[in-house]
Parts: C-alpha cells; sequence; structure tokens
C-alpha cells in the first residue's frame, strides 16, 4: 500500500467535466494498492494520513497534523503508484492489486477515514479517468508506506 500525501491549499477532483471532490486546505492522497495488501493495515494507512505532522506550527516547524489543523482530505485511488519502474521504458503493472480488491480496500480506508474525520473526507471515482487539481503548500509531499 502506497500513499503520496501533499499538503495542499486546495484540490479538487473532475471526471467528464464534473466535480467529484474538492477540499480546501489540508491534505491530497494519492492511493495505490499492491497485490498481498491487507485491509488490516488500513487503520495505519489512516492514522498516518491524518496524523502525519507535515503542517507548520507557530515556530515554522512541521509539527501539526491534519487532526491539529482542522483540514480537510481528499483520497484518490491511484492504480500507476504501485507500477515497477525498475527496468526498461515502459512500466509494468503487475505488482498493483487486481480491481477489485483495490476497491474494496480503498471503500473501507475511505470508510475509516470518515469516521474520524467526519465532514472532511472528499474522494475521486474509482477507476475512472480523473482531472486532479491541486495548489501544493510548500511543496511539501511525501511517500507513505504503512
Amino acid at each position: 500500500m502506497l500513499a503520496l500525501v501533499q499538503r495542499v491549499q486546495s484540490a479538487s477532483v473532475r471526471v467528464e467535466g464534473s466535480t467529484v471532490g474538492a477540499i480546501g486546505p489540508g491534505v491530497l492522497a494519492l492511493i495505490g494498492f499492491e497485490r498481498g495488501d491487507e485491509a488490516s493495515a488500513l487503520p495505519r494507512v489512516r492514522d498516518r494520513l491524518l496524523g502525519y505532522r507535515i503542517f507548520s506550527d507557530e515556530a515554522g516547524r512541521m509539527n501539526r497534523s491534519l487532526l491539529d489543523t482542522g483540514g480537510q482530505l481528499l483520497l484518490v485511488s491511484q492504480f500507476t503508484l504501485a507500477a515497477d519502474t525498475r527496468s526498461g521504458m515502459r512500466a509494468s503493472f503487475t505488482p498493483a492489486a487486481e480491481p477489485e480488491q483495490a476497491r474494496i480496500l480503498f471503500d473501507q480506508l475511505v470508510a475509516i477515514c470518515r469516521e474520524k474525520l467526519p465532514a472532511g473526507v472528499e474522494i475521486g471515482q474509482f477507476g475512472a479517468h480523473m482531472e486532479v487539481s491541486l495548489v501544493n503548500d510548500g511543496p511539501v509531499t511525501f511517500l507513505l508506506r504503512p
């Protein structure tokens, strides 16, 4: 399981010309699932997404989390994160989870994130061609693994 986490001033997802998810200040997390990923890892992923300290405190140090700041979370499923890019000039998607399994895991992740951040979780559209827009704040970007 991989999460590419970006601190944003704003972010949105459009599908076929319509906005399906949008947030103000917070975190955009692109989520990739790999073969063998299990639901038992989801609480740790949620805790890292919501608790990772990427927002500045009064001293300007990254010492505050999404939960501390009251920001929002935009979750976007992105199977290309699980690609094997170590050789050649074309990615191999063999490491990526099957779409059915990834959808189940993604839906479960959304549900448990909403339990802790009820009004602040937006999502893209699983399996759709999405246009993701963001204003990266910093820029601050981290690749998290559970």
